[in-house]
C-alpha cells in the first residue's frame, strides 16, 4: 500500500502543469439559440420494433421541434433495405390525432409537411455505399438542412448507420471551400446511438470539428451494454441497470399506458430487446426545463456526456469516461429504487425515467381526450424568472442565497410538489465543482449556503483556485394522472471570498 506522503506526491504529479497541458480542452460552447431545435433523423426503421417506437414518441413531441428530414437508412442490422414506407404509415396515424393534439398545445406540423420530409438514404451498407456519384435523396436533404441559413444548430439524431451523413459531408467537402465547410459543420450537432456501421468512426476522423456525441463501438452489439443510451430501458436485457426501477419500461406498462390509446397507440409495437433504444438522441431537445441540449455535460433525459478522447479516436468528442480523481466524469451518483446509492453512466438516464415515461403517457392522452380530461405540465418560475431557460446566479463563498419558486402554477389547477436537488456532476468540463449546502429541498423556497468554490477532492492538499460551479435542479410535480414534472436548472457560479 502506498503511504499517504506518496499518495500526495502522486496527486501533485497528476496535476502538474505539463500533464494538464496534455488534457483536451473542453469546448466552451453553450448553445443559446431561441426557438425550436432543428432536427434530422437517420433511422434503420424496419429492422426491429424499437425505431418505430421511437418515431411514435418523436411525433408526439413534434410541436417542440422543427423536423427537417426523416431519413430511412441502413445499418449493420439491415444492410440492403430501407423502409420509408413505415415512416409514412406512422405519419398517417399521426394525421388522425393532430386535430386533438391542437386542443392541448400549438405548433404541430401537418402530416403533409412531415410526409414531404421523409426520404431514403444510402441503399446499401456503410462506407462502401458512399463516394462520388452515390448521393441519395437522404444525403441531399441533409445537405440542404445543413446549408440552410438559420442561426439555430441542426441536430442530427442517428438511430442506425451513419453512411447517409458521410455522403452528405463528402458532397459538401467537394463543393465548398475549407472555410465554408468549417462554418457549416460548426452548426451541426450529432447524437449517434453507438456506431451501427463503419461510417461513424470515419466521419469523426475526417471531420474533427464536428460536434459528435457517441459511445464509440464496433458495428455489432458486442459492447452496447456499456453505452449510456441503454439507461432508457436496458436494465433486464443488458443487465446493467442495478438500482433502476423498470416498472414503466415493461411491455405490461406500455400496454396499459401507451398501446391502449387511440391510433398512435395501435402503431406502437412491443419491443424485442429493449424499449426505444434510439429515443435518448432527442430526449435532451424536449422543452422540459433541463435545457440539456445546451451542453452535453449538463445532463438530462438523454443522459450526460463529457469531452475527452476515447481510445481509438483521433481527437476529443463528447462521450463516456473521464477523471475519477476529481470525479469529473460521465457517471451520475443516484439513489436507486432499492434505497442504495448507485454510480453509472446508465443512471444519467434512468434517474429521470418515471418523469419521461409519465410525460409520454400524458401526450398519448392528448391524442384522445380534450383539455379538461388530460394532464399538462406545471409552469415553473424561479426568482421571478418565468419560462424554461436556465437561471444563472453568482455568489461568493460564505454567502447564503434564496431560490424561490413562488409564481409556479399548474394549468389544470392541481397542487404542486417541489423538490430541489444538487447535481454536482453537471457542467464540470472546464470548471471545478463548488461546495454548497442546500436546505428546504421539499418546499417552494430553498436556501443555498455557499461554502467554497471548490469541493473536496478525492485526495487532500489540492489547491483551490478560481471560481467553481454547481448546478441545482428544481423539479415541480403535479398531482394529476399521470403525474407530470417540469424542471428549472439553476447554474450557480461561486467566486472566492474576497
Amino acid at each position: 500500500m502506498l503511504s499517504v506522503s506518496l499518495l500526495l506526491l502522486a496527486g501533485q504529479a497528476i496535476f502538474s502543469p505539463a500533464l494538464i497541458a496534455q488534457m483536451p480542452a473542453a469546448p466552451q460552447l453553450v448553445d443559446t439559440f431561441t426557438g425550436k431545435p432543428r432536427v434530422a433523423i437517420i433511422s434503420d426503421i424496419g429492422n426491429e420494433p424499437d425505431d418505430q417506437m421511437s418515431l411514435v414518441r418523436l411525433l408526439l413531441y413534434s410541436n417542440q421541434f422543427d423536423i427537417e428530414a426523416l431519413i430511412a437508412a441502413t445499418s449493420t442490422w439491415q444492410k440492403t433495405a430501407t423502409h420509408a414506407d413505415t415512416m409514412h404509415t406512422l405519419i398517417h396515424s399521426y394525421s388522425e390525432v393532430r386535430t386533438n393534439l391542437l386542443l392541448h398545445a400549438k405548433g404541430w406540423p401537418t402530416a403533409e409537411e412531415l410526409d414531404q420530409r421523409v426520404v431514403t438514404g444510402q441503399p446499401a451498407y456503410g462506407l462502401a455505399a458512399t463516394g462520388a456519384g452515390k448521393s441519395s435523396a437522404g444525403s441531399k436533404a441533409l445537405a440542404q438542412a445543413i446549408e440552410r441559413d438559420d442561426p439555430r444548430p441542426l441536430w442530427i439524431c442517428i438511430w442506425g448507420g451513419a453512411n447517409t451523413l458521410a455522403q452528405t459531408l463528402l458532397d459538401l467537402r467537394a463543393e465548398r471551400s475549407p472555410d465554408e465547410l468549417n462554418k457549416l459543420i460548426a452548426q451541426v450537432r450529432v447524437y449517434s446511438v453507438s456506431d451501427q456501421d463503419d461510417a461513424g468512426p470515419w466521419i469523426r476522423s475526417q471531420f474533427p470539428g464536428l460536434f459528435y456525441i457517441v459511445s464509440p463501438s464496433r458495428a455489432n452489439s458486442d459492447n452496447y451494454y456499456a453505452a449510456t443510451w441503454t439507461g432508457i430501458s436496458g436494465d433486464v436485457y443488458y443487465r446493467n441497470g442495478e438500482g433502476a426501477d423498470n416498472t414503466t419500461v415493461t411491455n405490461q406498462w406500455l400496454d396499459k399506458n401507451i398501446r391502449s390509446k387511440g391510433s398512435m397507440g395501435k402503431v406502437y409495437p412491443k419491443f424485442m430487446f429493449i424499449m426505444e433504444g434510439d429515443t435518448p438522441s432527442f430526449l435532451p431537445l424536449i422543452d422540459n426545463g433541463l435545457n440539456a441540449y445546451r451542453r452535453p455535460d449538463w445532463g438530462g433525459w438523454g443522459g450526460r456526456y463529457v469531452y475527452l478522447q476515447p481510445y481509438g479516436e483521433t481527437h476529443p468528442i463528447w462521450s463516456q469516461g473521464g477523471d475519477e480523481f476529481m470525479r469529473a466524469n460521465s457517471q451520475d451518483t443516484v439513489t436507486g429504487a432499492d434505497g442504495r446509492t448507485h454510480v453509472s453512466d446508465q443512471a444519467t438516464i434512468w434517474r429521470w425515467r418515471e418523469a419521461f415515461q409519465n410525460d409520454f403517457a400524458a401526450r398519448m392522452d392528448w391524442t384522445t381526450n380534450d383539455f379538461a380530461h388530460a394532464n399538462h405540465n406545471p409552469q415553473v418560475v424561479v426568482n421571478r424568472n418565468p419560462g424554461a431557460g436556465p437561471v444563472e446566479v453568482e455568489a461568493t463563498a460564505g454567502q447564503t442565497i434564496t431560490l424561490d419558486a413562488a409564481g409556479s402554477r399548474d394549468p389544470d389547477g392541481q397542487s404542486l410538489q417541489y423538490h430541489w436537488f444538487l447535481y454536482p456532476e453537471a457542467g464540470l468540463m472546464g470548471f471545478r465543482g463548488a461546495d454548497v449546502s442546500l436546505a428546504g429541498e421539499d418546499g417552494p423556497v430553498a436556501k443555498v449556503t455557499v461554502n467554497s468554490p471548490c469541493r473536496a477532492p478525492w485526495l487532500p492538499l489540492i489547491p483551490c483556485k478560481g471560481e467553481g460551479v454547481m448546478h441545482i435542479i428544481l423539479a415541480v410535480t403535479d398531482n394529476g394522472s399521470p403525474r407530470l414534472t417540469s424542471y428549472r436548472r439553476i447554474i450557480l457560479t461561486v467566486n472566492p471570498a474576497k
